[in-house]
Formats: C-alpha cells, sequence, structure tokens
C-alpha cells in the first residue's frame, strides 16, 4: 500500500503545473512541525515581514512529517497550492525536476544586505541546479546522541559525552552500553530509533550514521552501497543490537527517550525543545565513530516558493527575509545554520538556551565535517522499492546479507 502511494505522489507531483493556482490573501507556508517553541518563533519572524508590507499575513500550516512530501503535492496538483515551505533534501530534486519550484536567485543577489557568499557552496549543493538556486537550507542539522545522564550515573556508566571528550566514544562503546543500560523486564532499552520511526519512515536515518562511521554508503554513482562489505557490517552491528543483545527498541514496540524509556536516541537538536518536560538530566553527545573514523551525518531542510503560488515575488521576498543573517540567527536555537558567519559566532554557540555551548561546539564540529544524508532525483521511488526490502530485514530470524542483496536488487533499476 506504501508502495503504491508512493507512485501516486510522484505522478501527482509531475502534473504540479497542469492546473491554475487558487487564489489567496495570506502567504500560506507549509512546515512539518507542530511544536509550540518553533512555531512561536517563526511567527515571530513573520511579524517583521508582516510590518514592513501592509496587508500581508503569514500562516504557517503544519503537515506531519511522515504524510509531508504526499500531501504537499495533492495540494499542488490539486488547486489549493501553498505559497512556500519546507522541504526534505531528499525529496528536493524530485521537484526541481518536476519544475514543482520556482527559481530564487535573481531575488537573493539583488536583496540588499542579503550575502549570498555567507552560505558556504556545500551547504548550498542539494539546493542548486545549473547554477540556478531553488531552495536556501535553513535548517543543516547534524544527527547527535541524545542521551539520558540520570540512566547512565545509576549505572555507574560514563556518558556518550565524556567518552567523547577521551576519545573512547565508538560502534563497539555505543554497542556496549546500550546493552549495559537495558532491562528488558522494565521495558527499558539502551537505544531508540529517531522519534522511534527506525523501522518504518525514518529507515535512513537508522542506517546511514553506522553505514558511514564504517566507511560505507547507500549509492553513489548509480550503483547501490547497501551491498558492500563496510554497510553490510554496519547493518549487521544494528540487527544483532535489535535482536540479539535486545539493546534497541524492537519492530512492534513504541518506546520514547523523551519520557524515560530509552537510555539514548538519535536525533536533531531542533528536538531539545521537548527536554524540559522530560524530568531527567541529560546532555548531546556526537555520533560514535567507526573503523572510518568519525562521520557525522547531516540532515538538510531548505525553503522553497511553489510554481503554482499566485504570488510568488511576495513568497521569494519572504524566503530572502527569512534567510537573512538576524533571522538566521534567531533560527539558530532550533536549526543549526549554513551561513558560515552565524555559525562561527557566539550567536550560534550560545543560541540554544537547553544546550550547552560546550556542546553546542560538538553540533557546530559535525555540521563543518559531515556529509549530508543521500539523496537522488528519483528518491520517493527509491524509498518505496526499499522499504519493503527492510521490512523483511527487521526479523530475528532474517539472512542479513540475502535481505541486503535484495534490497539493492529492488532500487537498482531506479539508480
Amino acid at each position: 500500500m506504501r508502495a503504491a502511494k508512493t507512485r501516486l505522489t510522484v505522478s501527482l507531483l509531475a502534473l504540479c503545473l497542469a492546473s491554475g493556482p487558487a487564489l489567496a490573501e495570506n502567504l500560506r507556508f507549509t512546515v512539518w512541525t507542530g511544536n509550540e517553541a518553533h512555531l512561536k518563533m517563526l511567527n515571530g519572524i513573520a511579524e517583521g515581514f508582516e510590518a514592513a508590507h501592509e496587508g500581508t499575513q503569514v500562516t504557517f500550516e503544519t503537515i506531519p512529517a511522515g504524510d509531508y512530501v504526499q500531501k504537499l503535492t495533492f495540494q499542488l496538483a490539486g488547486g489549493n497550492p501553498p505559497d512556500l515551505g519546507w522541504m526534505f533534501e531528499d525529496s528536493m530534486p524530485a521537484f526541481v525536476a518536476a519544475k514543482a519550484v520556482e527559481p530564487l536567485t535573481d531575488v537573493l543577489e539583488n536583496t540588499e544586505g542579503y550575502d549570498l557568499a555567507d552560505f558556504s557552496e556545500p551547504a548550498m549543493g542539494l539546493w542548486k541546479k545549473d547554477d540556478e538556486i531553488y531552495g536556501v537550507p535553513f535548517s543543516t542539522s547534524p544527527f547527535m546522541i541524545f542521551y539520558n545522564k540520570d540512566m547512565f550515573d545509576a549505572a555507574g556508566l560514563e556518558d556518550p559525552l565524556t567518552l567523547a571528550e577521551k576519545g573512547e566514544w565508538n560502534m563497539t562503546k555505543f554497542r556496549e552500553v546500550a546493552k549495559a543500560l537495558t532491562r528488558s523486564g522494565e521495558r527499558v532499552w539502551g537505544f531508540e530509533f529517531k522519534d522511534g520511526q527506525g523501522y518504518d519512515t525514518r529507515i535512513m536515518h537508522a542506517v546511514m550514521p553506522p553505514i558511514r562511521a564504517y566507511g560505507g554508503d547507500a549509492w553513489a554513482n548509480g550503483a547501490c552501497g547497501f551491498d558492500q562489505p563496510e554497510a553490510v557490517e554496519a547493518i549487521k552491528t544494528l540487527h544483532g543490537m535489535v535482536f540479539e543483545d535486545k539493546s534497541i527498541v524492537p519492530p512492534g514496540e513504541q518506546g520514547d527517550y523523551f519520557s524515560g524509556s530509552s537510555a539514548m536516541t538519535i536525533n536533531q537538536i531542533s528536538r531539545a525543545s521537548k527536554m524540559p518536560e522530560a524530568g531527567f538530566a541529560w546532555g548531546v553527545a556526537p555520533l560514535p565513530s567507526g573503523p572510518a573514523g568519525e562521520a557525522p551525518v547531516i540532515g538538510q531542510a531548505g525553503l522553497v516558493v511553489f510554481a503554482k503560488s499566485d504570488q510568488k515575488e511576495l513568497a521569494k521576498e519572504f524566503v530572502a527575509w527569512m534567510t537573512n543573517k538576524e533571522n538566521v540567527a534567531v533560527m539558530a536555537q532550533f536549526f543549526p545554520p549554513a551561513r558560515a558567519s552565524v555559525l562561527d559566532s557566539d550567536a550560534f554557540t550560545d543560541a540554544n538556551s537547553l544546550i550547552p555551548a560546550e556542546q553546542m561546539k560538538n553540533v557546530a564540529a559535525a555540521i563543518k565535517n559531515g556529509k549530508v544524508l543521500p539523496s537522488h532525483q528519483r528518491a520517493p521511488q527509491i524509498l518505496a522499492a526499499q522499504k519493503p526490502k527492510f521490512d523483511a530485514l527487521w526479523r530475528a530470524d532474517a539472512d542479513v546479507e540475502a535481505s541486503i542483496q535484495a534490497i539493492c536488487a529492488a532500487i537498482k533499476p531506479q539508480l
């Protein structure tokens, strides 16, 4: 059923320009966050733009992350288009190929004081095609380990940040402490995949950090990389943690790091906004290193203007406003910036009142040294093709290597 829905999404995306846009009085801006702190910040940024553009109102509309691309595509194809919105890094190539997003280059180059050169070339790579800019990254956010310090202290174990500072935070130690902190009888696990979705919508977020740490990748130059020795070893490690050590929340179970049922999880600093309600001492540490050394993994999200908008020029102005130096510094509390001037300043390390500056420096280092998650022009088809094969992998009796071969066979035609 999921593959069919994804194919429908891709088909609709190709038709995004087939019908005329609906008239709208306001700028409609789609996001995938419903977090009150995020929305308060976004509305605050919008207020400054509204004050300078009398009669304009920016409305943020939340679509859950798991449904975002599909529901957004239905809106674009169905005559109810938003004007602008957030975009995932892996979806961007498909939207550019379908001509569903507008070029932004002229507005960004001609906005006074914008300083387009402040964005690093690597950060802009996914958002450009043929020297035209189609999106501006507002979040270049590395995956970090969130850990429950109280659980580590109670078990008499050094926490991930301490181990990282000693140069001992690696995949071997990660597996060791995750197993030591698991209390199966109490339904407490050592580790939980991102947002508890590592077997579903967050498959790539689950497998890419260890694969990169072992020196592998998902695909490159039209070839599948999952079946290469480095990636196979990484996936075997995860499989062993789930079904041998029983230290990772297994399929069918619902852990929740934020309520104290997992000692560690992987996430981005935007999730720090949930921590005040957690009720335990916590910290943020780098990803564990592997045989390939430290290999930070970055998730990006950008701002785009949709081609179906009937207020494209105003929407482009808002993108320029939202990503100027001042507003990027404001957003840095939740969304690590691609602007070098902000990333290298106290505005970033001191931006998040919940995360100490020393830990934020680890986030900055991961941005500078990390590599963005894999993307592809046919990413929707690739993800749909690999999903049932990954489902077969996450079983206790699975033949891991045969399952990986099946994943590659499924996605090879799309690569």
